[in-house]
């Protein structure tokens, strides 16, 4: 069953690697996640000089992501760039309605757009795939308002082959948990700041550093309400660990700490919208 698995997931890799032939040059919107890793190491081996990874700096992007992509980008050759984006300048991002990722979408794009048409690059394409289709995701109508290609979602892979293949490829980043952006760690229509934005990336670095992988950390005003695999709960209420992560977060200003014993949900402060 493995290995039909496999032959399916690299007959779609095929298909992508026609798909990206065929735009013949592509800058990648590019974060350092699962995604667009793969997306990228692929458009390299197939385009060679002919693409770019861009990432998109603000600071709704962790210094932790940002160099984990730098150096993904190092060790497998890939042209990389960095770009400032501005989302946090637009009244409507900080304002994190349900549709806050449209309007920071809508930024990365303009963004790469004008980056590709003034470095010669005929298309511009991000890591969406078929899995992303049932997911609340805003953002996929700011790509196809300016015809950004998915070239993932083309050739129709689902997250646990993109994590297979990059496996195979021996891409450090298949088994990495999902790493969206921090702003998605303050609930819905509670107003987004830089105040808020540190805490969490501070508090999650704490978590980090004490060996918890896979967590969050979400912004409920002066609660912190933490998120870690149900198999980490046991040891997050641990003598030491215990008093390090309820003395560090509340350094960082948190007047609360809590651990929520559901455990980590990706896209836990979403539930419930519709896609979009």
């Amino acid at each position: 069953m493995t290995d039909d698995i496999d032959i399916a997931a690299k007959d779609k890799e095929q298909r992508l690697e026609e798909r990206l032939r065929a735009l013949g040059s592509v800058l990648v919107a590019y974060s350092g996640g699962v995604d667009s890793s793969y997306l990228a190491y692929v458009a390299r081996r197939v385009l060679g000089d002919k693409m770019l990874a861009v990432t998109a700096v603000s600071p709704s992007l962790s210094e932790h992501q940002k160099q984990k992509a730098a150096e993904f980008a190092a060790r497998f050759s890939i042209p990389h760039e960095l770009v400032e984006s501005a989302e946090f300048q637009r009244e409507e991002y900080l304002a994190n309605s349900p549709d806050r990722c449209y309007f920071c979408k809508q930024e990365l794009f303009s963004i790469l757009d004008r980056l590709a048409r003034d470095r010669g690059y005929a298309a511009v394409a991000y890591g969406m795939n078929r899995d992303d289709t049932g997911d609340f995701r805003p953002g996929h109508r700011a790509a196809t308002e300016r015809g950004v290609a998915s070239p993932l979602l083309d050739a129709q892979l689902g997250k646990d082959e993109i994590r297979r293949l990059s496996a195979l490829h021996g891409l450090p980043t298949s088994d990495d948990p999902a790493s969206p952006c921090l702003s998605s760690r303050i609930p819905f229509n509670q107003r987004i700041d830089l105040a808020k934005i540190r805490q969490v990336e501070k508090g999650e670095e704490l978590l980090r550093s004490l060996g918890f992988l896979e967590m969050r950390i979400r912004h409920h005003g002066e609660i912190a309400r933490i998120e870690l695999r149900l198999e980490d709960l046991g040891r997050s209420l641990d003598g030491d660990i215990r008093r390090r992560i309820s003395e560090g977060l509340h350094n960082i200003g948190f007047k609360y700490v809590t651990v929520d014993i559901d455990g980590f949900r990706t896209g836990s402060l979403s539930s419930g919208f519709k896609k979009a």
